[in-house]
């Protein structure tokens, strides 16, 4: 035990010696040797340059396990020409096989833009502005003829009447509006016809082309609006070609007066500059594109303007 002791001691003293002033001091204590460090000489790392530190992933979310790699599938680039790679997921509205109706619909709007329109019915693109539009819609909602319901009802009460014996009292006759081609052209040629209002999408265009042209011979007002179909729910039909108003009440006389100036400030007054402009003509993308690329070669300076022109 007593050598044992003196050779611990010994060998605290000899690595005091040699190793104390950079890491620390040994001690002994009764049959156990304790090297404590000092913190004062521990040696750490320089510190990295300065920036910013990254935040410290939250608590409950777990890093994703790293996937091994096949090394027998290499990888190359895809080609996604016509019967190759499966090709990424894209809007595909354009290669749907629309129905036949919808295709037709397109193709027309796409025929009255290429090719050239003739005055007389490019006139039906110049339609009459919103505002107006609806100011005219509510005078016509005010003379809205009877339905089939309202129709019943009133002969119903009629022939009730008339069972019991009572005595016909003659009543004013009402004012509604007029609709049918052939009853508003009669009318327009009479000059019976206050304002005329014409639906800008009548297929075929030629029940209506000649309404313009009767319409500022005959000294009658006349509009151009959008939707065959808003004039029909006007006089309870699915579309209405044309619909005309012959009279109306004194409240409303003014509102009716606004809406004829209007109407001759827009078509009546402009029919010759209608009649002499053309429509259609215009190209589309892929052709401006094109038209752009050849002259920017041949270093000519072409407007945005004469490009889309025909």
């Amino acid at each position: 035990m007593d050598d044992s002791s003196a050779f611990l001691r010994f060998f605290c003293s000899q690595r005091t010696h040699q190793y104390g002033d950079l890491y620390g001091s040994m001690k002994y204590n009764a049959g156990s040797a304790i090297f404590t460090m000092r913190t004062l000489e521990l040696r750490r790392p320089p510190k990295s340059a300065p920036g910013k530190k990254v935040a410290r992933a939250p608590a409950g979310v777990a890093k994703a396990p790293k996937t091994k790699k096949n090394p027998l599938f290499e990888a190359h680039a895809k080609n996604f020409g016509v019967g190759q790679d499966i090709q990424p997921k894209t809007d595909l509205t354009r290669f749907v096989k629309w129905p036949e109706y919808i295709r037709l619909q397109r193709q027309k709007v796409i025929l009255n833009q290429r090719l050239k329109v003739p005055p007389a019915i490019a006139q039906f693109s110049h339609t009459l502005d919103k505002n107006t539009a609806t100011q005219l819609f509510k005078l016509l909602n005010k003379y809205r003829p009877e339905s089939k319901q309202e129709k019943q009802t009133r002969l119903t009460q009629t022939a009730a009447a008339t069972a019991e014996g009572k005595a016909k009292t003659d009543t004013k006759k009402p004012l509604f509006a007029k609709y049918g081609l052939n009853h508003i052209v009669a009318l327009i040629e009479a000059k019976k016809a206050s304002l005329v209002v014409i639906a800008h999408d009548v297929d075929p265009i030629e029940l209506v082309v000649f309404l313009p042209a009767l319409c500022r011979k005959m000294g009658v007002p006349y509009v151009i609006v959008k939707g065959k179909a808003r004039l029909g729910t006007v006089v309870h039909k699915k579309t209405a070609a044309v619909v005309a108003l012959q009279e109306v009440n004194s409240e409303d006389q003014r509102e009716l007066a606004t809406l004829v100036s209007a109407a001759k400030a827009n078509f009546s007054d402009k029919f010759d500059e209608h009649r002499r402009q053309w429509g259609g003509g215009i190209r589309g993308n892929k052709s401006s594109q094109m038209l752009r690329k050849r002259a920017k070669a041949a270093g000519q300076s072409t407007t945005a303007a004469h490009i889309t022109k025909l």
